[in-house]
């Protein structure tokens, strides 16, 4: 991939790997220029989101991100908060978290996914008023979707390794896992 072509995926979509009832619905903070570019969620190869997946076992392999249509098998699905791809998230701005806070409870309102794991705490402070949010399960739901707030597997993020981050993930699909197979 060339400088140029990263550039020209600046504020590109990227569509959601999404289904009906889902277990988990993973939302991102925001697409990365490698993810505009190349279509998949969680492109870079920087980011540690795949590795976490599978490490934390909500996967059986390590998918690429080529590959992550396979989620919807294992009741996963894939969204951002805001859709738009940025070279850092920083780029974004407060009301852009806030209008994708609201576009994001009218989308688990809509598909109904038991969980809602948004990936990165200051996207989900900033997206839904929760200044004080900590990674973790939350005491609200969003869209009737239960809340959970998983490390960003973001390479920027450094202070979370892929083991500790695997075992936040783990703890999420323990739960997943303890409630059973969705009615969908």
């Amino acid at each position: 991939m060339t400088p140029d072509e990263l550039l020209a995926a600046r504020d590109r979509t990227v569509p959601d790997v999404v289904a009906d009832g889902l277990s988990v619905l993973l939302c991102g903070i925001n697409p990365s220029l490698m993810t505009g570019a190349t279509g998949h969620h969680f492109a870079h190869p920087g980011n540690r989101f795949w590795p976490v997946l599978h490490r934390s076992g909500f996967t059986p392999r390590l998918l690429n991100p080529a590959e992550q249509s396979e989620l919807l098998r294992y009741g996963l699905g894939i969204t951002n908060v805001v859709a738009r791809a940025t070279a850092r998230a920083d780029e974004l701005s407060a009301e852009e978290f806030r209008e994708g806070g609201r576009i994001l409870a009218a989308k688990a309102e809509w598909l109904r996914p038991r969980w809602l794991a948004v990936v990165g705490v200051t996207a989900y402070r900033t997206a839904f008023g929760r200044r004080t949010a900590r990674i973790g399960p939350q005491d609200h739901t969003i869209g009737g979707a239960r809340v959970w707030v998983l490390p960003n597997p973001s390479g920027l993020n450094a202070h979370w390794t892929i083991r500790t981050m695997a075992e936040e993930y783990a703890r999420l699909r323990a739960v997943v896992e303890q409630e059973g197979p969705t009615d969908a």
